[in-house]
């Protein structure tokens, strides 16, 4: 009888023990950031910019914004984060508040290719090339895609959307 007893506490025990384990975060599970959810949305706005779809697109960005303003609060001044506040900002219709995340990016890290491609596009769309020009002077030697990017931009070749 006690060898029976014995027996389903140590099951009992070792079971409950991995349950605990199972459900114990050993840094193996990655924990999603706000800039991570942002990202993924932005990512999912872009696609359905391209298919037309842009009711769709601008209720993504702006739920993109409120993460990454949260990003921000928790961690301040990053340029990738700084760099999506001004992309979904400029998306959104607001160049004024877009410029002002990408030209605090650059501060931080003048040669960001994303904000430089990013704010050279905001420059096309608002009509200062010159602008647009020097951001694209800045890539030139990155060998990256975002030269190619702004460059088709400015060439007209490829529209920009905001």
């Amino acid at each position: 009888m006690t060898k029976k007893i014995l027996l389903i506490l140590f099951f009992v025990f070792g079971f409950s023990q991995i349950c605990i384990s199972a459900g114990t975060d050993d840094g193996s599970s990655k924990v999603s950031t706000n800039y991570d959810k942002a990202k993924k949305l932005i990512i999912r706005a872009k696609k359905l910019d391209e298919k037309g779809k842009t009711e769709k697109a601008l209720k993504r960005y702006e739920k993109a914004l409120k993460y990454l303003l949260k990003s921000n609060q928790e961690k301040p001044l990053q340029p990738d984060t700084l760099n999506y506040l001004g992309f979904t900002s400029r998306k959104l219709g607001d160049f004024v508040k877009g410029e002002e995340y990408y030209l605090l990016g650059l501060q931080i890290e003048p040669q960001h290719k994303g904000i430089n491609e990013y704010l050279g596009e905001l420059y096309v769309v608002t009509n200062r090339m010159d602008l647009a020009k020097e951001r694209l002077e800045i890539l030139v030697n990155c060998n990256c895609e975002e030269y190619g990017e702004l460059k088709e931009i400015i060439d007209g070749t490829k529209k920009s959307k905001y």
